[in-house]
């Protein structure tokens, strides 16, 4: 779906997007709101208020690139802390377009040495 993201920074704009906002929209929410390079080796993450669909902008050196997604069952796990930008990873973005939330939960605590757990 994605260029190599791997060697890419990967940005998660938290809350929600207006996804009527074009490559010129979303680029100017981009550097404006949250003073990052919409130019740099990044790709930048809009989810909407319903979180069926989001939308994906980076820059491949020639030009911007749009992508659009909408889910047929189910929903994202978009955090949601309004007028956040949070930097994940390419493992995370796996996670998030599989269904799953960004972080992973520990469900097996570790004993301390001596107790029974």
């Amino acid at each position: 779906m994605f260029p190599n993201i791997n060697n890419m920074k990967i940005y998660l704009i938290c809350g929600k997007t207006d996804l009527r906002k074009g490559i010129d929209g979303l680029a100017a929410l981009v550097t404006e709101a949250f003073s990052l390079d919409a130019y740099d080796n990044a790709i930048f993450l809009f989810c909407g208020t319903r979180s069926d669909r989001f939308k994906a902008l980076y820059w491949d050196k020639t030009g911007f690139v749009l992508y659009y997604k909408r889910i047929e069952n189910g929903r994202f796990q978009w955090p949601r802390n309004q007028s956040e930008v949070k930097k994940i990873n390419a493992h995370q973005l796996r996670r998030l377009l599989a269904g799953f939330s960004v972080e992973e939960k520990k469900t097996i605590l570790p004993c301390e040495k001596g107790l029974l757990c």
